[in-house]
Parts: C-alpha cells; sequence; structure tokens
C-alpha cells in the first residue's frame, strides 16, 4: 500500500513544515533540518547536505535543554531511544527523572487514606516521592546548562504531574510544558459504569494547578495521538471511514508494510479490540466511541489554553512500540512533527 495514503498529520501546530502528497493532501510533518535542506537552494543554485543544513539550522535557534517525565508504570530506561533522538537533534541535554516500575508501587499508600475510596485523594504526600525525582532531575539539567531555560517533557502520567511539579515546588526557568498522551482531564461525574482511575487527583489537579498557557515567557504544547478509535463494549459499529482506514492498516501489517509511516495493530476483527479499548477510553473521558492513542483519548489530552496537537496513526507507550507499525510519540518520524517546540531563537520567531 502506497504509503502516501495516510500520513501523520499535525493539527494546529503554528511551528511545522508539512509535505502533501500526489493526491495533494497533506502528509508526514518535516522536521526543521529537512525544511532548511529542502529550502537551501535558489533556481540553479546546489542544495546544502545534510550536515551543512544541521550546521545552519543550529546556528539560526538553539534547543532547550530537556527534562523528560516518565508516565504511570514506566522507568526511566524506556526513554533511551528517545533520549538518542533528541541529542542527535541539538537538544544540549537531556536528562530522565529517575523512576523504575517498583517506585509506582508506593503510591499503594494511598489505599490507605479514606480519601481514596471517596474519590478525593490529594497527591501529597502520596506522590511526593515523584516530585523530588523532578526535583533532582531539574537541578542536574541546570547543571548541565547553567544558561538558558529548561522543558519538560512529559509522557502520559508524566505530563499532569509536570503540572502539580510547576504549581507545588515552582520552577520559573521551567519555559516549555510539552506533554504526550497526557490524560489532563479528570472524567465526568456521575457517569454509569465510570470510575476515575486517579482516585481524585486529576480533579485535584484540575482545581488547583494554573490554567494552561502559551505566552513567551511560558509554553504549555500537548501532542494526543490518533491510533485507534474506541467502540462502545454494546452497540453501533465505526462508520465507514473508520473501517476503511482499519482495513487498510490491517492490510499493510499483512504485508509486513506501514500505513502512515509507521500506523500499528488494527482492531481485531469485528472490532473486538476498537471495544476492548474503548472502555479503557470511557473510564479517562467517559466515552468509549473516541480516538486515542490506544490509552488516552484524544479529547482528554489536550488543554484549553495550551497550543494543542493530534497526530494520526500515534501509539502511546514506548513499550511495546515499533517504529513502522506501531510508532509511539518518541519514534523519529513522530518525533519530527512536535521537535520545533523544543527549539528557542533569540528573536523568538520559532518558540
Amino acid at each position: 500500500m502506497a504509503r502516501s495514503s495516510y500520513a501523520f498529520l499535525c493539527r494546529d501546530s503554528a511551528n511545522a513544515f508539512y509535505s502533501k502528497n500526489e493526491k495533494g493532501q497533506l502528509g508526514c510533518a518535516r522536521s526543521f533540518e529537512e525544511e532548511m535542506w529542502l529550502q537551501s537552494a535558489p533556481a540553479g543554485g546546489a542544495r546544502l547536505t545534510p550536515p551543512q543544513a544541521r550546521r545552519a539550522a543550529s546556528s539560526a535557534v538553539s534547543a532547550r535543554p530537556v527534562i523528560i517525565l516518565p508516565g504511570l508504570g514506566n522507568n526511566s530506561g524506556d526513554y533511551e531511544g528517545l533520549v538518542a533522538e533528541l541529542k542527535s537533534r541539538g537538544v544540549p541535554s537531556v536528562v530522565v527523572a529517575k523512576v523504575s516500575r517498583v517506585d509506582w508501587l508506593r503510591n499503594a499508600a494511598g489505599l490507605l487514606d479514606g480519601n481514596y475510596w471517596r474519590g478525593t485523594l490529594s497527591p501529597r504526600p502520596i506522590l511526593d516521592w515523584y516530585l523530588r525525582r523532578v526535583d533532582e532531575a531539574v537541578a542536574q539539567a541546570r547543571n548541565l546548562s547553567p544558561d538558558g531555560d529548561l522543558a519538560l517533557l512529559g509522557h502520559s502520567a508524566g505530563g499532569w504531574l509536570a503540572r502539580l511539579y510547576l504549581e507545588e515546588l515552582g520552577c520559573s526557568d521551567v519555559s516549555l510544558l510539552l506533554t504526550l498522551g497526557t490524560p489532563h482531564l479528570p472524567p465526568p461525574k456521575g457517569l454509569p459504569g465510570v470510575i476515575d482511575q486517579t482516585r481524585g487527583l486529576l480533579y485535584y489537579v484540575e482545581e488547583r494547578c494554573s490554567p494552561a498557557v502559551y505566552t513567551p515567557e511560558r509554553k504549555y504544547v500537548c501532542v494526543a495521538g490518533r491510533y485507534i478509535k474506541g467502540l462502545p463494549l454494546i452497540g453501533a459499529s465505526q462508520d465507514a471511514a473508520d473501517n476503511r482506514y482499519n482495513n487498510a492498516v490491517a492490510a499493510a501489517a499483512a504485508d509486513g508494510g506501514a500505513v502512515g509511516g509507521g500506523v500499528g495493530v488494527a482492531p481485531a476483527a469485528g472490532g473486538l479490540n476498537a471495544r476492548l479499548v474503548g472502555q479503557g477510553y470511557k473510564q479517562v473521558c467517559g466515552r468509549a466511541d473516541v480516538w486515542g492513542d490506544g490509552v488516552v483519548p484524544e479529547i482528554s489530552a489536550h488543554l484549553e489554553g495550551a497550543l494543542n496537537i493530534s497526530l494520526d496513526g500515534v501509539y502511546h507507550s514506548p513499550v511495546g512500540a515499533d517504529p513502522r507499525r506501531r510508532p509511539w510519540y518518541g519514534s523519529p518520524a513522530v518525533l519530527d512533527s512536535w521537535f520545533s517546540h523544543l527549539l528557542s531563537s533569540e528573536d523568538g520567531a520559532l518558540n
């Protein structure tokens, strides 16, 4: 199947560059370096080589040092590939908050708090251990790059934990919070069959943390994936457009190829996978029949006031991801569609 049939589509991103396929449809977002290379040749002239384009890009802009905040259940090692990709693109320092899978068992202490069972749990002191790890990572990034502002890059729960960190501990030199597949919003209250999986933590964040902004002093960028549309456990099937999309994905996977630069596993026959995924979406946003990255619904991963981006064909986690069949937010081709937001320039033209 032609690679141009589907592509990573970046919506509402002011600083991304886009290509078009032979049908004139928007295609894969290009990186800043690629755009420099494509635009480097005047009529009849010679283009810069990729290394030259990379140097030209570096001279025009610089990347903020990045602190990666792992998502629920992830450990620091899950982000080694992302760290390497960021460094290869010129990020001066990348620090991952030190978290192991066993560390997440600390959250079980919340079971002893009556607020857990009432769904009114507060993040502190339950999550103090995580906030300390973030603070240590921020201090390390400052030591590695003492000049300039920092960027927090939160994956999944790491995104709303970053908001909590900024609110509770403060960090004036963080000029960017970029979240990847973060469930920012708590589920609507009072819906049958819907239980807040955070037991009140997301309600706390929504009510107590400062609203998202996109200002010269601090920018919030929220990236959501559209990997699979969920279905109700019982009820109507997907519409024709969704079926065509999923059938195309299935055909590409069967051929050992990729759709949209690496879209992954399609829903199982009869939509069973989509129905199971839909039940997960329902617990997060109150609805099953929505698009999401396989774990977090698209509508939950965006914040009012932020620059919100949606990317087609992007899976939630580095665990179980594959660059071709199931790319996640940190896969090289996907990273290129949001990397420009880590860049800053003296005149503020990019970020």
